[in-house]
């Protein structure tokens, strides 16, 4: 079974769209190493279409300019890329695919296929889709130290609860913080009656 990971840039206040106006103040090596090890594991890249589209119109480009990022951006290229989306797609990106078929369907039988890990950057809708079915293992929450107050896109908008568990955070030097979480059961009922026996 293939380990599926999700990172997302992400605002105090729960927004996420739109990342390039508000996030790059915050990166520093320790975000850079964070980004890094979310794909270095992975031989699999999925995107919704719009996160697709914001990485094709980049990442090429910077892999033939040969600066400091072009490793990446090779590996990137060089990866198998599969794009979500009900539109049909057309691709100039090298390696890049469009999923068939029902979303959480198609995600199951990737996650059963032999293979490394599958990562996940950005695509909210994806990534909301995809934990409501429990097929995210890891979701890596790089939350911002800033409100932006604009009515973006948020993450967790509407739906279900989602029960997570913490499984470590970390506190970078810009005061961004690296929250990871997996799947948890739902938690017990409980109210005021049971909580206030924790008060002293």
């Amino acid at each position: 079974m293939r380990k599926i990971t999700a990172g997302m840039f992400i605002s105090l206040d729960g927004i996420v769209a739109d990342p390039q106006d508000w996030h790059f103040p915050y990166f520093n090596d320790e975000m850079g190493e964070a980004v890094s090890a979310l794909v270095a594991p992975a031989d699999t890249l999925l995107f919704g279409r719009v996160t697709y589209d914001s990485f094709a119109g980049a990442w090429p480009e910077r892999e033939a300019a040969g600066g400091e990022d072009a490793g990446f951006a090779k590996a990137l290229g060089d990866m198998r890329k599969i794009v979500a989306s009900h539109q049909d797609l057309e691709f100039d990106w090298r390696n890049s695919e469009q999923l068939q078929g029902d979303l959480v369907e198609a995600v199951a039988l990737l996650k059963a296929e032999e293979g490394g890990e599958i990562s996940l950057s950005g695509s909210p809708s994806v990534v909301r889709q995809l934990l409501a079915a429990e097929l995210i293992d890891e979701l890596h929450l790089l939350v911002h130290p800033v409100a932006l107050q604009n009515g973006g896109l948020r993450l967790f908008d509407e739906g279900d609860p989602i029960p997570l568990q913490l499984l470590s955070v970390k506190a970078f030097k810009t005061g961004v913080t690296h929250q990871v979480y997996g799947p948890a059961s739902a938690p017990a009922d409980a109210g005021y009656d049971e909580a206030k026996e924790h008060i002293s």
